[in-house]
């Protein structure tokens, strides 16, 4: 049985070579998932990046993606981190007009966002905010009415919480199902 669309987070562990990127996205775009976030960064591990995707998809969705991702050759591990207990953060640098006269009240509302002010210019301002998605989205609802001049967002990352059991690399044993579509836990 199908739920409704949500936004499902992603986490794989793959081979660091030239064209599992485009695997990856190629994937999602054969299997028509629009992908809301892709963060791709080295880990702990040499010869191993880590992909934070984020789609929207149902359960029965998420199942087949992760299925799919499994079956391409340079994936080593994938987990849906969707309702795991997780720290899920992005990046995101916000350029902001703040003349004289408004600057410091940009920069109030940004301290109020626990944003820092990195860069400071005659006509504008550069704030780099760290946080949720929401969080985010806030402080750029607060600072638009003194004039958005450019955003840029790094994508979620996600890691499991501390208290919860890590996923590391370790491979998952995976057999296709019948119509060689979905695989499942063996």
């Amino acid at each position: 049985m199908s739920t409704r669309p949500s936004l499902r987070t992603f986490v794989a562990h793959v081979e660091d070579l030239p064209g599992v990127l485009n695997r990856v996205v190629s994937l999602m775009r054969r299997r028509n998932y629009n992908i809301v976030s892709l963060t791709v960064g080295g880990t702990a591990r040499e010869g191993v990046s880590r992909m934070t995707i984020v789609l929207e998809a149902d359960a029965d969705a998420a199942r087949r993606i992760e299925a799919n991702l499994y079956k391409l050759v340079n994936v080593l591990s994938v987990e849906d981190m969707t309702d795991a207990a997780t720290v899920v953060r992005e990046l995101a640098l916000v350029k902001v007009r703040a003349d004289g006269k408004m600057r410091s009240e940009v920069i109030r509302l940004c301290e109020v966002f626990r944003a820092r002010v990195v860069d400071v210019g005659t006509e504008a301002l550069v704030a780099e905010i760290t946080g949720t998605a929401d969080k985010i989205d806030g402080l750029v609802d607060v600072l638009r009415p003194f004039g958005l001049l450019e955003i840029v967002r790094t994508g979620a990352v996600a890691m499991r919480r501390s208290a919860e059991a890590g996923a590391g690399v370790e491979t998952k044993s995976f057999t296709p199902d019948d119509d060689g579509d979905d695989a499942k836990a063996a």
